[in-house]
């Protein structure tokens, strides 16, 4: 089994916060999109041209063969967690999920006549809720309709990744994870500190975690991922330490760490979170940048946002060679340009178009039940869209904008078209966060973690909002 570091003193520079990043956190700390898309998710409406979008598809064509991506929501889970935000239903009556399955089917069905089934699925991904509230026969059963329906493929270079829940699974379910096809894991993790799992009430410690890390590591997936959050209750630069030198100890491929975002407003499992116990506004910038120097120190590349990679894990060879892309599942090779979104609520991307499936569970099943394609909202994106998609897709995923390549893509001038923008960016390049030059716009290191906000200037609709509609909430982006 995997053994936790030893003192942490001899971790080195697991307490070093520079003054001069905790000032500039501060003095960049606002509210702003994770650009997980662009347009981002609020611009989504009931009113898109769904029937543009069902024509094209009926259409032959190029885009019935390229390669696909697959993203697959389950929403079910067994315990509540306090912070979660996702589209959850927490229940332990039985039959919900055969039922789930049974719509999930006709749903496939569907979706396969329409995009087409025999476009590669180079890229699979099944998020939730939590996807292991699914028994090994369900799992099996999902993963045979989708080969029934789509063309999944047995090649070494598919991505196949699924998120866990550590209390939920036993060595049997990962060598059957394995065997249906799955050959990345990620793993749930969020904190190891007692006090805080308590606060969240997701209870799983590290000697829970570090055998199942072993029981993954035994079956050679080819990467095993952590998902990390900061700003929880009970949260310091104490428990963070400790958590952080547990985390390095298990030693992950890649690592995210997400900014929890307190909207008890919206998400009212939050409201159990006591607001007194969470970390104030200093000590979670802190907190941020004690993981982000603490996980460097510890070997790990800051590809861009929350993510961190070992050196020799595929996105980092892919963000040296332009090959990275951002989408609703984080940071991923860019092995498909469309994804479709399966289950309640699923996002997909395609062609010109981005479709979000019916949030809420039983109206999800009437549309499927009548036949009816469940998407419910959506939008089609502009030349302007794409335009500036392209810039801040290229800063988030490259860490660098190509102006002339980008002027020859879309017959502009864009020192011209982008005076205000680059007006914005200059005191982040004044600060060391980006280099603007006359051919490229460069993120630095020091810039990495503030790549939110080197984007929002190029976001024509974050300023756009009117009328009786207050603007979206996001989270800060520090």
């Amino acid at each position: 089994m995997n053994s936790i570091l030893p003192n942490p003193k001899a971790d080195p520079g697991i307490n070093t916060v520079h003054p001069s990043d905790m000032e500039l956190a501060v003095k960049y700390a606002c509210e702003g999109p994770r650009y997980t898309s662009y347009p981002t998710a609020p611009q989504f409406r009931q009113d898109f041209p769904a029937e543009q979008y069902l024509a094209w598809q009926r259409r032959d064509g190029d885009h019935k063969r390229a390669p696909l991506s697959l993203y697959l929501h389950l929403p079910f889970c067994k315990d509540i967690c306090y912070y979660c935000g996702c589209n959850k239903i927490v229940t332990r009556q039985k039959g919900v999920a055969r039922r789930y399955l049974d719509h999930l089917q006709k749903e496939i069905e569907q979706q396969s006549r329409l995009v087409g089934e025999q476009r590669p699925v180079t890229q699979m991904h099944w998020g939730g809720g939590t996807p292991t509230y699914l028994d090994n026969a369900e799992i099996t059963e999902l993963m045979h309709m989708l080969a029934s329906h789509f063309r999944l493929l047995d090649k070494d270079y598919r991505e196949y990744s699924i998120e866990i829940d550590p209390r939920t699974v036993d060595p049997g379910a990962i060598a059957l994870l394995k065997g249906v096809g799955f050959n990345r894991i990620s793993l749930g993790i969020q904190d190891f500190d007692p006090l805080v799992q308590q606060a969240v009430n997701r209870i799983q410690p590290y000697e829970m975690v570090a055998p199942l890390v072993d029981n993954i590591r035994s079956h050679h997936f080819r990467s095993l991922s952590f998902d990390l959050i900061y700003g929880l209750p009970n949260q310091d630069r104490y428990t963070m330490r400790e958590t952080l030198r547990k985390v390095n100890s298990l030693r992950p491929d890649r690592i995210a760490c997400y900014n929890y975002a307190h909207l008890p407003q919206r998400f009212s499992s939050q409201r159990a979170i006591d607001r007194m116990a969470l970390p104030v506004p200093e000590e979670k910038l802190q907190l941020q940048q004690m993981i982000s120097h603490t996980l460097q120190d510890a070997g790990y590349l800051h590809i861009g946002m929350d993510h961190y990679v070992l050196p020799e894990d595929e996105l980092a060879r892919a963000l040296q060679e332009g090959r990275l892309q951002r989408n609703f599942q984080g940071y991923s090779l860019h092995m498909a340009d469309d994804l479709l979104g399966l289950g309640v609520s699923a996002i997909s991307q395609i062609g010109d178009f981005y479709l979000q499936n019916e949030r809420d569970l039983d109206a999800y099943y009437r549309l499927v039940e009548g036949g009816k394609m469940p998407f419910t909202r959506g939008c089609k994106v502009t030349g302007e869209d794409k335009l500036r998609r392209h810039i801040i897709m290229s800063l988030i995923s490259d860490l660098r904008l190509d102006i002339s390549d980008c002027n020859y893509q879309f017959g502009i001038d864009f020192a011209t078209r982008f005076q205000h923008e680059l007006a914005s960016l200059q005191p982040l390049a004044g600060d060391g966060l980006l280099e603007i030059s006359d051919r490229e716009i460069t993120v630095t290191h020091r810039g990495r973690p503030f790549l939110r906000n080197i984007c929002m200037p190029f976001d024509a609709y974050l300023n756009a909002h009117g009328g009786d509609q207050p603007p979206p909430r996001f989270s800060a982006t520090i």
